[in-house]
């Protein structure tokens, strides 16, 4: 089992879009078993996802109305085999967590062909944002679901919670 964990800012919009578009996508499209999750780098635990998510990913088949935010912590981090950010500080903010894990740590956009750099943050936008938000991490999820079968950048074996 291979676990993933994908990381934005308040963990109310980007990483609980692309942990629930991961669970739709992942699973049928590897060979082998993944658990997804996400966190936010300043999340308040137990925030609901933000309205237009919600609704956005009700509009594409996914179940956005349970999740609540958590923050990003040491046993989030050291616990993934892989950390998948919305963008460079998040990646930035998981090396000052726990450096090792870096090794394992890449932007959404590096699994993307068309997309580079961070994922826009739509909090406060229009639903149109979102829902342009939702294409942009369905792309790279995707992308990134051909690529894993051969993806070498997983966390080296090493006693998980250390």
């Amino acid at each position: 089992m291979k676990k993933i964990l994908f990381v934005c800012s308040g963990n109310t919009c980007r990483s609980p879009m692309a942990e629930a578009i991961a669970r739709s996508v992942l699973p049928a499209r590897l060979d082998f078993d993944v658990e997804v999750a996400s966190a936010g780098t300043s999340a308040a635990d137990g925030a609901p996802a933000s309205r237009y998510s919600i609704e956005v990913a009700a509009e594409h088949g996914l179940d956005l109305s349970g999740h609540r935010s958590r923050s990003l912590g040491t046993n989030l981090v050291r616990n993934a085999d892989l950390i998948v950010t919305m963008g460079v500080r998040h990646r930035d903010a998981v090396g000052g967590i726990d450096p090792e894990s870096l090794e394992s740590t890449y932007l959404l956009s590096n699994f993307s062909d068309v997309h580079h750099g961070d994922i826009p943050d739509p909090i406060g936008a229009s639903r149109d944002v979102y829902e342009q938000t939702y294409l942009i991490i369905r792309e790279c999820i995707e992308s990134m679901a051909t690529k894993l079968p051969a993806f070498d950048g997983w966390k080296k074996t090493r006693e998980r919670g250390a």
